[in-house]
């Protein structure tokens, strides 16, 4: 039996459509890190992916044991949107650092602005509290938002940052506050980055 098609389509599917279809920008910002077999560089929807199922699988390494790992995957899972208009600017860029949550307001504004007024503001905040790190929750998801650029760091040799010049006192500053959300994690973390350091991707000081 072949059903009738449904011949109207609310507003609200319509919008929710045009939120996912300008999402699929996402794909096409490119990010310092290569991907582990060296082929291109990764883009930010890989990188969100990613990060978001490491919220899922790492969640029992948490401090606090108030973290929710579906609102972690739900922040980390939108937290670089915004790069469709603000671009992907490297924590240690300074210039490019500069204005850097104007373009990103500005951003979140537009793109969640095209879904439904509830769903919006659920982004909006989601994407606010993730930014903010204030929350149990919030901290952990951006605690392996931070890990994970480390550890691709070392399983790809590098490749995504001799040109930077980075040192391991410059990776431990930005990164160490993994630490609150998670002892392990953080362990974890810095064991990479002298990894890293003694095979000559970050500079000693």
């Amino acid at each position: 039996m072949i059903l009738p098609m449904k011949t109207t389509i609310s507003e609200r599917l319509e919008q929710q459509m045009a939120f996912l279809v300008e999402v699929e920008k996402l794909k096409a910002i490119y990010r310092q890190n290569m991907v582990t077999d060296l082929s291109r560089h990764e883009n930010s929807a890989e990188h969100s992916w990613h990060v978001a199922l490491m919220a899922m699988i790492l969640a029992d390494n948490a401090a606090d044991p108030g973290v929710d790992p579906i609102q972690a995957m739900k922040m980390l899972i939108l937290h670089d949107i915004v790069e469709i208009d603000a671009g992907d600017v490297s924590l240690y860029d300074v210039q490019g650092n500069i204005e850097k949550e104007e373009r990103e307001d500005r951003a979140a504004e537009r793109i969640f602005g095209l879904l439904p007024a509830d769903q919006k503001n659920e982004c909006i905040a989601l994407w606010k509290e993730f930014d903010e790190r204030k929350t149990p929750t919030a901290l952990f998801a951006a605690a392996l938002d931070n890990m994970q650029p480390v550890v691709n760091h070392y399983v790809s040799g590098g490749y995504g940052i001799k040109n930077r010049d980075l040192k391991t006192r410059q990776i431990i500053e930005k990164k160490q506050f993994i630490a609150e959300a998670s002892p392990e994690l953080w362990s974890f973390t810095h064991k990479t980055i002298m990894q890293s350091e003694e095979a000559g991707f970050y500079s000693p000081d």
